[in-house]
C-alpha cells in the first residue's frame, strides 16, 4: 500500500485556454525582442516561432500574421511603459527591472524602448496605406504619450502653466524625433542630450542648474541605425 503522504501531489493539467494563452505571450515576448533589435522589415515570423520554441503554425494559430503580431508586442510594450518602472529621464543602464518578471532578467527596458521606437517607424511606413492598421496604430501611440504625461505629472514643478497631456505630447514628439534624425544620419543627438531635452521640457529650471552630460564624442548609442536605415530603405524602394 502506497503512503499518500509520500506520494507527489496530483498533476493539474492546463486547459487548453491556458495552454492558447502561454503560446500566445511566449511569441509576443519573442516578437518584441526580435522587432527591437531586427527591426519590423527583416524579423521574419519562422525566425520568432523559432525563438519562442514553436513551428511558424504558432503565429497564424494566433494572430493574423506581422502586422496583428507587431501591434501585440506593441501593447506589451505600453504595459511595461505604464507599469511604473520606465522612465525616459533615467539614464540608460540605470533602470532596474524586477527580477520576479519573466524573462526580467533579459530584459533592458531603455533599450526595447529605443529599438521598439525604431521599429514602429518602420511599421508606419509599412501601414501607412491601410486605415485600419493606422487607426490601430494611433490608439496605441496615445498610450503611449499617457506613459510621458505619467512621467510629466510626477516631475512637475509648481511654476509650470502648461498642462501635464501637452507636455506628454512634447515629449514624445521629441524623443520620436530623435529616431528620425538618427535615421537621417543626424547621430550628434545621442542618449545623453534626448535625456537633457525631455528633462528640460518637464521642469526646466530644475534642468538647467544640472551640469551639461559627460560627452566622450561617441555619444550614448539609439539603436543600430545603420541595420534600421537598411530596412527602411528596402521598406521604400530605395
Amino acid at each position: 500500500m502506497v503512503d499518500a503522504r509520500s506520494a507527489p501531489p496530483p498533476r493539474t493539467r492546463r486547459t487548453q485556454a491556458e495552454r492558447r494563452r502561454e503560446t500566445r505571450e511566449a511569441l509576443v515576448i519573442a516578437a518584441l525582442n526580435a522587432f527591437a533589435r531586427d527591426g519590423y522589415h527583416t524579423a521574419s515570423l519562422e525566425g520568432i516561432a523559432g525563438e519562442a520554441g514553436f513551428s511558424k503554425g504558432a503565429v497564424y494559430s494566433n494572430f493574423n500574421g506581422k502586422s496583428d503580431l507587431f501591434l501585440a508586442a506593441m501593447d506589451y510594450n505600453l504595459e511595461t511603459l505604464n507599469g511604473g518602472g520606465w522612465n525616459p529621464l533615467r539614464k540608460v543602464g540605470a533602470a532596474t527591472t524586477d527580477a520576479s518578471e519573466p524573462g526580467a532578467a533579459d530584459m533592458d527596458v531603455a533599450g526595447l524602448v529605443r529599438g521598439f521606437g525604431l521599429a514602429t517607424l518602420e511599421f508606419i511606413a509599412t501601414a501607412a496605406r491601410d486605415d485600419e492598421l493606422v487607426k490601430a496604430l494611433r490608439e496605441r501611440m496615445r498610450r503611449m504619450i499617457d506613459a510621458y504625461g505619467r512621467i510629466a505629472t510626477e516631475a512637475r514643478p509648481d511654476t509650470e502653466r502648461l498642462p501635464s497631456d501637452d507636455v506628454a505630447r512634447l515629449m514624445a514628439a521629441l524623443d520620436q524625433g530623435v529616431s528620425v534624425l538618427a535615421l537621417s544620419g543626424i547621430t550628434e543627438m545621442d542618449g545623453a542630450l534626448t535625456r537633457v531635452g525631455l528633462h528640460r521640457l518637464v521642469n526646466p529650471l530644475e534642468a538647467a542648474a544640472e551640469p551639461a552630460p559627460e560627452r566622450d564624442g561617441q555619444g550614448e548609442p539609439l539603436a543600430d541605425i545603420p541595420r534600421v536605415q537598411r530596412l527602411i530603405g528596402d521598406i521604400l524602394g530605395t
